[in-house]
């Protein structure tokens, strides 16, 4: 092909050449010639025949170029003088007829012409003569013609001959793409039965054959068949797979991205298309399939296989980003299971069959991996007397984690600690950062870099210090609520102390008791909470009051500032 496009882009450049070294000389040539042949009007149509031999000359020629029979550089003089002395001799007798000059034109023009003519005695003498060459130059015009008509003829039957091929191809392809189903009932039928057919010519033949082959190791033929399967262009998936496994087992990756793509370049079909693409390795394979994808979007096998592009079977350890590509591609293949919508790209069914089964039970494995707001990064502040110590909690194997406060700026890394992750293998992200006790309400901006390096997020988590204060409070109280309550503490007989309760009082609306089961109706009345100081009890407020000896049980129910109330907790006297 590359050379066809060669010689197209060099051909005006010879007949420049062969004009500009051949056309003077053969343009006096011929008007001599043409000259000639006036004169010799009386005796023969001189001009007739020398136009009718340089333009069968001509056309000899330009075929044998065209057909390469000869080199186009040594051929095209040759075909520049015949043009010229037909297009002169042919002008020249078509002026004749016209004028109906039965003398020549010259003669008619120039009286010395024609008394030369009238005065013939010696080209008289020599009629005989010329009227032999005349008789030799028809035999040879004649012997050209009988070749040129050979020659046209085998170029018409070589002609014929293609365009029958090609129309009966046309014809067979086109009773092959009016229903994948039928292929795919006679396969099932040839399946049935075994072994291999004889003399195969549908493609469900080829491709039984092919399957055949392949079970008793005649890799050879095996590839025969997938070959003249795929030259009927069917549009079905797992032929061409099933041909593709077969190729790189025997020529390697390299080998069947080669013969699928000579294959894509003469077919249609975009399961060869596709089948190509998957030839490729890792990220320029991924880049053509999600090109593929974009481009034929409705066409459903190739979610399955970008799916796999993501699966653990292909890259050993999923981040969570992976596990959620794969279970959106996925979800799309499953999508067209409905009405049979996928039963149009498979031949073998059984195959159509073990792609649904395995789709099924990859998603049931991934589970809810595409609820994005469970599985995003959750920030979980925690105050002291000096600041806020914020913990990240990652949903999965991180490599590095940064933040930033607002929504520009840049991001801070929150660095490493002393140990490596045992599942990353590389040192594990410190989980948490610093920030002041003055910090004001605002958003805080995650992101992270998953195992495999890149980078997911940001994430914006609002931050409200006075929210987040009450909530670490209150979570603090339900988790030790046996310490609320404290009776005849360090051997001080009559007193109940509540300083536990007191230091986290942020989180506590109203404090409500009773004593010795009776009702909740005596109140504890805390100080007011100091965000600045938040467990700083005041100097002037006690954490306890007295009780009589007869008191041995105390409820006490806590009310959030959120509204919430903690369950009645009863405490004994020792």
């Amino acid at each position: 092909m590359a050379g066809g496009i060669g010689m197209g882009g060099a051909a005006p450049s010879l007949i420049r050449a062969s004009l500009g070294r051949t056309g003077r000389w053969a343009t006096g040539v011929a008007f001599v010639g043409g000259f000639i042949s006036d004169i010799l009007t009386p005796l023969a149509p001189f001009a007739a025949y020398i136009a009718l031999v340089a333009a069968i000359a001509a056309l000899v020629i330009a075929i044998a170029i065209v057909l390469r029979l000869v080199l186009a550089a040594k051929a095209l003089p040759a075909l520049v003088f015949a043009s010229t002395a037909a297009a002169v001799a042919g002008g020249v007798f078509a002026v004749q007829k016209q004028t109906n000059s039965q003398n020549g034109l010259v003669a008619g023009l120039v009286p010395a012409v024609a008394e030369l003519q009238r005065s013939m005695g010696i080209v008289s003498a020599k009629v005989a003569k010329i009227e032999q060459t005349v008789t030799e130059t028809q035999k040879t015009v004649e012997t050209v013609k009988q070749s040129t008509d050979t020659l046209a003829d085998t170029v018409a039957a070589g002609q014929q001959q293609q365009q029958a091929q090609a129309q009966k191809l046309q014809a067979t392809t086109e009773q092959i793409a009016v229903s994948i189903d039928t292929i795919a009932k006679g396969f099932a039928a040839l399946a049935a039965q075994g072994g291999a057919i004889a003399e195969p010519s549908r493609p469900d033949e080829f491709y039984h054959n092919a399957r055949a082959y392949e079970l008793s190791g005649d890799m050879l033929n095996a590839r025969r068949s997938y070959l003249a399967f795929a030259g009927f262009d069917v549009d079905a998936i797992d032929p061409y797979t099933r041909f593709a496994t077969l190729l790189r087992v025997q020529d390697g990756k390299a080998g069947a991205r080669e013969v699928f793509g000579a294959l894509a370049d003469k077919g249609k079909a975009l399961s060869i298309k596709l089948v190509h693409v998957l030839q490729f390795d890792d990220a320029q394979r991924l880049q053509k399939l999600n090109a593929f994808v974009a481009a034929n979007a409705d066409f459903a096998p190739a979610y399955f296989l970008l799916s796999q592009e993501f699966s653990e079977n292909r890259l050993g350890f999923q981040a969570l980003s992976d596990k959620r590509s794969e279970a959106t591609a996925l979800t799309k293949f499953l999508s067209y299971e409905k009405d049979g919508g996928l039963l149009k790209y498979f031949v073998d069914q059984t195959q159509l069959a073990d792609w649904l089964d395995r789709s099924r039970s990859r998603l049931a494995a991934l589970g809810d991996v595409l609820d994005a707001k469970r599985f995003a990064p959750t920030l979980t502040p925690m105050r002291s007397n000096q600041g806020w110590s914020m913990t990240i909690s990652i949903p999965e194997p991180a490599t590095g984690i940064s933040w930033r406060m607002g929504d520009s700026g840049p991001f801070t890394e929150t660095g490493f600690l002393a140990l490596n992750d045992q599942t990353t293998g590389k040192p594990m992200p410190n989980p948490s950062f610093e920030l002041p006790d003055s910090t004001a309400a605002g958003s805080i901006a995650i992101k992270y870099l998953d195992v495999s390096g890149r980078e997911t997020g940001p994430f914006d988590i609002r931050f409200d210090p006075e929210a987040a204060l009450q909530q670490g409070n209150k979570k603090i109280l339900d988790q030790f609520w046996t310490s609320w309550i404290a009776f005849d503490a360090s051997g001080n007989r009559g007193l109940v102390y509540f300083s536990h309760m007191l230091s986290y009082r942020c989180a506590i609306k109203a404090l409500h008791y009773g004593l010795n089961g009776a009702a909740l109706d005596k109140e504890i009345k805390m100080p007011a909470c100091d965000p600045k100081d938040p467990y700083a009890i005041p100097y002037d407020y006690q954490p306890y009051f007295k009780v009589a000896d007869s008191v041995k049980t105390m409820s006490v129910q806590v009310t959030y500032t959120d509204g919430t109330q903690s369950p009645v907790r009863e405490y004994k006297r020792q």
